[in-house]
């Protein structure tokens, strides 16, 4: 049975994608194709729920997924309208051939520390099981990865995984597992760039990464940041690769829009360049779906997907991966017989048993929960702190920015924090010099209501005594 909407879409009661999924589809193909154009007014979530059958709460939960992805704006009193989306048209995927051959104690982080998952929430006993069951059946797979590019049940189980959460249709030849999303990016460019050749890097953006790239003797293009994402580097700087955060940018937060995306993907296109997507923790969204990736959008044609192990499972086992596109699967893997593979084959055969089992899941359902709350509980306590600064919540990610009012540098009470025990990254640190940023990078995940609440009182007495002179 179907059900024709004012929109001018069908709802399937008999399809095995939720109600709220096909309303997405439907406004989200609109806004592409511009059969809705921009700032037109959608229905009321009462009305529009009512006209389709089903409940309010359906709609609204459509209507807010597609806020987070930038099809939608929210406007006070006024309902929801279409966002603009330019003119930029993507090119209609292809199909590829596809290649035949494989081508606490003192230890633990002191808050606010970002990017530490939480490894007192590691199910331990399960992943014994998976080691166990391994140890079991394939010993040899413990020792033995089968090929440099990683455990083919690993790449499988990754193939399915990425297809499932951030829409990424690729075989398991285009998967490669790292060392973590770190040693995936410095394989790429390796790979894509030489000495002199110029990479557009976000700023502000990861440190670490900006350091490997001057290291390599590369140039630097840096791209500013709006309210979009990260801005299209101009065609005569050079750049034949762009490296970019589109589901939550780091470390700013906030995702990408669905106009911006197109308009780096179309820059791609047109320079014969490259993007990466460095999606580090987009599992973490707590609100709706996580946000589509870029490489869906491009349907791999021009984006390299970076993942990591790291943010959702755990930091200790390094392992993360990339999805390439198939031209690329016989260069990147020259680079690591190359250079040689930095994943450890040990934990591979048990991490794609902890996939195909299920219970990678489990955990992820669980860390999202926990995380939520925890970010619920330092928001709450910095929107007390108007007369520090302010926070802008993304609903997403693993860390929170405080910027911080003019007067109050963010360097000084990193230094009297820290000095203290408590690590609150200075946020200017992340952005080349002069660009005007101030604030504290804060993370939350890692740490209990009660740890939060005497590491933010210490905070707080640093913001007192700095704000004070």
């Amino acid at each position: 049975m179907t059900q024709t909407a004012w929109l001018g879409f069908s709802i399937d009661r008999n399809s095995g994608t939720p109600v709220f999924e096909q309303i997405c589809a439907a406004i989200r193909d609109g806004a592409i194709t511009g059969g809705l154009e921009a700032g037109r007014k959608l229905p009321a979530t009462r009305v529009f729920a009512t006209e389709i059958g089903v409940s309010r709460s359906t709609v609204v939960t459509a209507y807010e997924q597609l806020v987070a992805e930038g099809y939608l704006e929210a406007v006070r009193g006024s309902g929801y309208r279409i966002c603009a989306m330019g003119e930029v048209e993507l090119s209609r995927k292809v199909d590829p051939v596809r290649p035949e051959a494989d081508l606490a104690p003192r230890g633990f982080p002191l808050p606010f520390e970002a990017g530490h998952p939480d490894m007192q929430l590691f199910p331990h006993r399960q992943w014994a099981k998976a080691v166990a069951r391994v140890c079991r059946v394939a010993p040899q797979s413990m020792l033995v990865g089968g090929s440099h590019l990683g455990n083919p049940d690993l790449r499988k189980a990754i193939a399915g995984h990425v297809a499932e959460w951030r829409g990424i249709d690729a075989s398991p030849n285009q998967v490669i597992v790292t060392a973590g999303s770190t040693d995936g990016l410095e394989v790429c460019l390796r790979t894509l760039m030489g000495a002199g050749g110029t990479v557009a890097l976000e700023n502000p953006g990861y440190m670490p990464l900006r350091r490997f790239v001057e290291a390599q003797g590369m140039q630097a293009a840096y791209m500013g940041i709006d309210g979009s994402g990260a801005e299209v580097p101009g065609d005569d700087c050079g750049a034949r690769l762009a490296i970019l955060t589109p589901s939550h940018q780091y470390p700013l937060g906030g995702a990408m829009s669905p106009n911006r995306r197109m308009e780096f993907i179309r820059w791609a296109e047109r320079g014969d360049a490259w993007l990466i997507e460095d999606d580090y923790d987009s599992e973490f969204r707590y609100a709706g779906r996580p946000i589509p990736a870029l490489a869906g959008f491009d349907h791999l044609n021009r984006t390299i997907y970076v993942g990591s192990f790291s943010k959702i499972f755990s930091n200790t086992l390094r392992l993360g991966y990339l999805v390439l596109p198939e031209s690329l699967v016989t260069p990147v893997a020259d680079t690591i017989r190359r250079f040689g593979a930095k994943a450890s084959f040990m934990p591979q055969q048990a991490l794609a048993e902890f996939i195909d089992k299920g219970e990678f899941y489990r955990h992820l359902r669980r860390m999202r929960r926990v995380y939520a709350e925890r970010r619920k509980v330092l928001l709450a306590r910095l929107a007390g702190w108007r007369d520090f600064g302010s926070c802008v919540d993304h609903l997403a990610g693993m860390q929170l920015v405080f910027h911080l009012r003019e007067g109050i540098a963010d360097r000084e009470v990193e230094a009297l924090a820290e000095r203290k025990g408590v690590i609150a990254r200075a946020l200017s640190r992340y952005a080349v010099a002069g660009r005007g940023y101030n604030g504290l990078m804060l993370g939350f995940c890692a740490y209990g209501e009660d740890e939060m609440d005497k590491a933010l009182d210490v905070l707080e007495d640093c913001l007192h005594q700095v704000a004070a002179g």
